[in-house]
């Protein structure tokens, strides 16, 4: 018979209705024995008794239902955001907040580069800076030499100079869209989504996808989500080779990595049908710590990007409608054939055009292939209104809205993409919730840093980074939120069953808290200690982060 360790905390909050909190925690083979005081594992044999999270508060294992194991490789190149920055070894770098800055910064970086080797940023967004848009001649001044290449923080836009360019063969002739010209017709640097997009990555060896999955980078995003208090997480865009997918299962299976990871493959480079095949091939090979089974499909694209597809009256600066990344008769097309095939769905939407056309498509296919249980998910889902959430409860579709950009947009939302009345509803939980739908809420890691004490934070508060409450209507409870970070994010993974609560049968995850989120008061949540994960009863705690 196996140990049991029986751990005790300070406060257990289980999100178990039948047992809101406990003190102690009965552990065994790597999961939940029993739940209540020190004698609970008593009755199943010889307890050891770990006092060594006693001080600490415990909660379910964070689970984070939308980021990106990408992130890992982006710090490989050089930081371009405006927003102070946590690196995976805990090394803290120092936001932008002009053009002038992160020029000189890039021309600093090039020091660092072998010769030849393309100059790669990331995290810029120009919607925080009142200046030029930066365009080619701004990059051309760090180099004209060598291709320079500065990737949005949304991720569906970059800007790149001459050099860069040049290698594509993007000139006043290419007739792709998302390559943005000046008023002479020429290219001014901007691309937007993924066609005009992907041809630069491709040149210059942006394989961020791929390469996320190599041993160094998935032990890298472990410590990321340790640092958070995460021990369920997605890669939801995720790209394999047989390679890759062999190093990402070993990997995961390390007896102490401390994350179960959920990709979902993406379908923007296959057809329904090879995608498909790809899944089941993946799926056979899942195991406790890596679960293959769900996809992607990327609609539209970014709303302080203006690229996202909205519906009337648009962007307030006259902005033309975004760029659809899947036509919708494609959308039709393979929502039909993942539904047909029992493969859940995990959709990329942002503006509310995109959330319309898609639910368009869901019902289309459940009327053709029934599937009660299939837990479609709209991701990110930013401007639904009652209405589109009252349809997505009716065909038990999720959602897993972006709360994040409460604060870091919502300003910027208000004053230049979507104006004060749409803004207020946007990331609206309170009307999901009062709709019928399951929620959670995410990061969308790298686009945000990975922290759902501050995506929680930010649907409870609601507030901006100039202090404004914005659509204080759309509030939801602390309880509700840290529902949305645990229970509702492991429902949209289906994975309920196995984690999100701490109640017996499920896999021993744990976030390690220094206070208790429940009483402090709801501004305060976001600055709650983190002090380590437990997964599968294996404890780890974090050490001080450093600044550079």
């Amino acid at each position: 018979m196996a140990p049991i360790t029986v751990f005790q905390a300070s406060k257990i909050i289980t999100m178990d209705q039948n047992r809101p909190t406990a003190t102690h925690v009965a552990v065994r083979d790597g999961r939940i024995l029993a739940v209540g005081g020190a004698d609970c594992g008593d009755p199943w044999g010889s307890v050891r008794h770990d006092p060594s999270l006693a001080h600490a508060v415990l909660m379910p294992g964070f689970v984070e239902g939308h980021c990106h194991m990408a992130e890992t490789v982006f710090w490989e190149w050089a930081y371009a955001g405006y927003h102070d920055r946590i690196d995976p070894d805990g090394r803290h770098w120092r936001g932008k907040t002009d053009i002038a800055t992160v020029i000189a910064d890039l021309q600093a970086h090039l020091d660092r580069l072998a010769e030849g080797e393309p100059l790669i940023a990331w995290g810029f967004d120009p919607i925080f800076l009142d200046s030029e848009r930066l365009n080619r001649d701004h990059l051309d001044t760090v180099s004209d030499t060598r291709p320079v290449v500065v990737l949005y923080s949304s991720g569906h836009l970059m800007c790149v100079n001459s050099r860069a360019l040049d290698a594509v063969g993007y000139d006043r002739h290419s007739n792709v869209e998302g390559v943005m010209l000046r008023p002479d017709g020429e290219p001014s640097g901007e691309l937007q989504e993924m066609a005009a997009m992907f041809p630069v990555m491709r040149r210059m060896g942006m394989d961020t996808r791929t390469r996320s999955h190599r041993p160094a980078h998935v032990r890298a995003f472990g410590r990321i989500c340790q640092r958070a208090g995460v021990t369920t997480a997605t890669d939801l865009f995720a790209m394999l080779t047989e390679e890759t997918a062999a190093t990402l299962r070993a990997t995961t299976a390390e007896p102490d990595y401390p994350v179960r990871i959920v990709p979902a493959i993406s379908t923007i480079h296959n057809s329904p049908a090879e995608v498909r095949s790809q899944v089941e091939a993946l799926a056979a090979s899942n195991h406790d710590k890596l679960r293959f089974g769900p996809v992607k499909l990327m609609t539209d694209g970014s709303i302080q990007g203006f690229s996202a597809r909205v519906k009337w009256p648009g962007y307030v600066g006259g902005q033309p409608n975004g760029i659809w990344n899947m036509a919708p008769e494609e959308i039709f097309r393979t929502c039909e054939m993942m539904q047909a095939a029992g493969i859940q769905m995990h959709i990329h939407t942002n503006g509310d055009e995109a959330s319309e056309i898609v639910l368009d498509a869901l019902e289309a296919a459940a009327r053709k292939h029934p599937w009660p249980g299939a837990r479609h998910v709209l991701q990110h889902a930013q401007m639904m209104g009652p209405a589109l959430f009252a349809r997505a409860a009716e065909l038990g579709v999720c959602v897993n809205l972006f709360a994040n950009h409460i604060w870091y947009f919502g300003d910027q939302h208000v004053a230049l993409t979507i104006g004060p009345d749409r803004a207020a509803r946007m990331n609206g939980c309170r009307s999901a919730l009062d709709a019928g739908v399951r929620l959670a809420i995410h990061s969308d890691a790298p686009v945000t840093p990975m922290g759902p004490l501050f995506t929680a934070w930010c649907a409870v508060n609601r507030r901006t980074m100039s202090g404004a409450t914005l659509g204080p209507e759309q509030r939801i409870s602390v309880d509700e939120a840290l529902h949305a970070i645990t229970m509702g994010a492991a429902f949209t993974l289906k994975m309920d069953d196995e984690v999100g609560s701490i109640e017996p049968g499920k896999w021993a995850d744990f976030a390690v808290l220094g206070e208790d989120p429940t009483a402090v008061a709801p501004e305060a949540l976001k600055d709650v200690p983190i002090l380590g994960t437990v997964t599968g009863g294996r404890v780890a705690l974090l050490q001080s982060d450093r600044e550079v």
